[in-house]
């Protein structure tokens, strides 16, 4: 289905959201900013759907706001700069609370907005060929939102470099990995959305509430000091004491069968 910019698909356990303006390497218009939240809201609530992966139509993953598109829609331009001043984005599954695993298939250039994708993601894969970049600086612009979320993941000096340098370079997916903002590098590009697939049916064989419940201790951490977080993280793990899942899980490993696992109240 594509709507506003934005393609959303269903493969087996595995739902795809994907960056649909090839045409304007991808950028958010103010259809596709409008889009998102709701996009998010339908994948996640879908108890078929235990993974999303997030990648980019064409040669981009994703390049930020359409700036040239949302100057001329006023309103649209100032609802996004009240957000961004508000700090009430609505831009990607960390933002929209999302408690489905996420992974971010990153397809080729990711710069400037892009990177919120890639900060947001649980997991983040790269075809060799993608390049990231974040040009605000260049531009006259502040770089905060996605180079601090990024510099909870990866080592700060090379978040600092790439703020600093905007768009006088650009890093590789080789070079991504290695600072941890990637997991894993694809190549040929082009098995990056077999690999993703496959890495999403893979996760998706795991329990749905124990991986929601491990999905917010995990982003929790990141907001707080080592003893709270260790403390908000027991109350996650309790959450599962009694959960049919507890149970299912030993069960099925003993009886050497995929597990079947609970989803909204039903055995799937």
């Amino acid at each position: 289905m594509t709507t506003d910019g934005l393609l959303i698909e269903r493969h087996g356990p595995v739902g795809w959201l994907i960056f649909d303006r090839p045409s304007a390497a991808n950028a958010a218009d103010a259809a596709m900013l409008g889009a998102l939240e709701r996009a998010w809201a339908e994948l996640d609530a879908d108890p078929e759907v235990r993974v999303i992966v997030n990648t980019g139509s064409g040669r981009t993953f994703q390049t930020g706001l359409d700036v040239v598109q949302l100057a001329s829609d006023r309103e649209a331009l100032r609802e996004q700069s009240r957000r961004t001043r508000d700090a009430e984005l609505r831009l990607t599954a960390w933002h929209c609370g999302v408690a489905t695993p996420v992974i971010a298939a990153v397809n080729g250039l990711c710069a400037g907005g892009g990177l919120h994708f890639v900060a947001d993601a649980d997991i983040v894969i790269a075809a060799s060929d993608a390049q990231f970049l974040d040009p605000h600086v260049s531009v006259g612009q502040v770089t905060a939102y996605e180079a601090i979320a990024l510099a909870r993941k990866m080592p700060f000096e090379a978040v600092m470099r790439m703020a600093l340098l905007g768009r006088h370079e650009r890093m590789s997916a080789a070079r991504a990995r290695e600072l941890g903002m990637v997991s894993e590098v694809v190549d040929p590009p082009e098995r990056l959305r077999e690999v993703a697939q496959e890495l999403g049916e893979r996760i998706a064989r795991n329990s749905p509430a124990a991986m929601a419940a491990s999905k917010r201790a995990l982003w929790r951490a990141l907001e707080s000091g080592l003893t709270d977080a260790c403390r908000a993280g027991a109350v996650d793990l309790v959450s599962m004491w009694g959960h049919p899942d507890q149970e299912e899980g030993p069960r099925a490993f003993a009886e050497k069968r995929e597990p079947r696992w609970t989803v909204g109240g039903t055995e799937t």
